[in-house]
């Protein structure tokens, strides 16, 4: 295969991603809509549509921002196929982010290229399966696994499982460009110190975190620096 028949395959591979996942997107959008009408429908219960706009609006002024960060910042890093498989099934930033960077460090591939595309894909894949099949295994040892749950001793680890897996993955790449992450780091810790609520707005401090993470290394580059 010369290179001219492999950029038209890749570029047909990557249309038929694209044209699955759309199609995956929609359907499943479509049976989230419907559960509740369908439930409604069930129960003879009217949905008033003042209420429905109301509350959506409540929620959507949050999560709509949210989503929008959080899809910029993260279908990079995770390629076509990863970002729809990952926006899909969920559990991206304490799950499938950590998959894919971790199988890109193993397999030794460049951000951007053909092989990190395969790479994240296969990775988060391969997390959504063993992620169902934990849910399956959980749903089934639910009970006699209720008392270690719920052991106060264990319960600090539960709520920090998120933290400890981010400071672990991110402290590798914040050491290998600590020029570059120190300014936004620190601003970001402090700002968390000072203002303890926006601990749980992680989503939204990523736009600023990273605006200037990348102000930043515009200067380094133009200065020579990196």
């Amino acid at each position: 295969m010369n290179e001219k028949e492999k950029k038209e395959y890749l570029h047909k591979f990557d249309n038929q991603l694209h044209l699955l996942g759309r199609i995956t997107a929609a359907i499943s959008v479509i049976l989230m809509v419907a559960t509740p009408l369908v439930i409604a429908q069930m129960y003879g219960v009217s949905i008033s549509g003042s209420g429905f706009l109301n509350g959506f609006l409540k929620v959507g002024v949050i999560y709509i921002p949210v989503a929008i960060v959080e899809f910029l910042v993260y279908a990079p890093m995770l390629g076509t196929g990863g970002s729809y498989l990952s926006f899909l099934t969920g559990n991206v930033t304490n799950l499938k982010i950590p998959c894919a960077m971790n199988a890109r460090d193993i397999a030794k591939t460049t951000q951007g290229t053909v092989e990190d595309e395969i790479v994240s894909t296969l990775s988060v894949a391969t997390s959504a399966l063993v992620t169902m099949v934990i849910l399956f295994l959980g749903v089934l040892l639910l009970v006699p696994l209720t008392p270690i749950l719920q052991n106060p001793v264990l319960e600090p680890a539960f709520n920090n499982v998120v933290p400890a897996l981010f400071g672990a993955l991110g402290c590798k790449y914040f050491a290998k460009s600590w020029k570059l992450t120190a300014i936004p780091l620190l601003s970001m810790i402090l700002l968390c110190v000072l203002v303890p609520a926006m601990i749980d707005q992680t989503s939204i401090l990523l736009l600023p975190a990273g605006g200037m993470a990348l102000a930043i290394g515009f200067f380094m580059y133009k200065k020579g620096i990196l």
